[in-house]
């Protein structure tokens, strides 16, 4: 296994950084095939990126992709875990038990420790409840890695399969896809009432029920 000390640097740099510009230039200098093959920001986006430049460095992208993506699915499965998380008053003690409990849940593909690592410098630095946004993030990485364009489709209940489908292929023949293989993420968010938002890169198509009523209640304001 590799040494936890030649990948903690890059953990570091995250931990001590504030200001998302600064994570950008901090990133510049490092070999061209481990730097992050788009800028990110937000200290979420500073973790990815020393997450995917600790990852290229030791070869381990592909593993450590399947575990993070092992990881975001216990996270959105479990409601409760995302409270835990964020809780202030973790001692530590209750941290290493979490980033023990949370790397059982990489599916075993976490053998170089590069997650392990990750999620040790979170708990050092308070900052688990960024776990989700990192994951995330890091997801947009190795998309963009593999020339993937990312089809955000959000709806009020889950999608039947077919009808996802059907989207995506719509999407893929439409100039929004740029002729790159999309990648498709399904999301439930009750709030939009009914109908669907659309996110392709960085494109957005809200045809949802919450923001015709948006629009709705404006008319209806800017008329009195």
């Amino acid at each position: 296994m590799m040494s936890s000390r030649l990948m903690r640097p890059a953990f570091a740099a995250a931990a001590r950084q504030t200001a998302p510009r600064t994570a950008i230039r901090t990133y510049a200098a490092a070999a061209v095939d481990s730097k992050p093959p788009v800028a990110l920001f937000g200290l979420d986006g500073t973790y990815a990126n020393a997450l995917y430049t600790a990852a290229a460095k030791t070869n381990n992208l592909d593993p450590t992709a399947k575990a993070i993506a092992s990881l975001s699915s216990i996270l959105k499965s479990d409601p409760k875990l995302q409270t835990i998380l964020a809780a202030p008053t973790l001692s530590d003690s209750d941290k290493s038990q979490i980033v023990a409990e949370l790397e059982k849940h990489t599916g075993g593909a976490d053998k170089s420790g590069t997650v392990k690592n990750l999620l040790s410098a979170l708990a050092e630095n308070n900052r688990l409840s960024l776990l989700e946004g990192v994951a995330e993030k890091f997801g947009t990485l190795i998309s963009a890695q593999k020339g993937e364009l990312e089809l955000t489709v959000t709806s009020a209940a889950k999608l039947e399969p077919k009808l996802l489908q059907r989207i995506e292929q719509a999407i893929a023949k439409s100039e929004y896809s740029q002729g790159k293989k999309l990648k498709t993420v399904a999301v439930v968010n009750p709030e939009i009432l009914g109908g669907l938002v659309v996110e392709v890169g960085e494109r957005t198509i809200d045809l949802s029920v919450s923001q015709k009523i948006a629009r709705l209640n404006k008319l209806l304001t800017d008329a009195v």
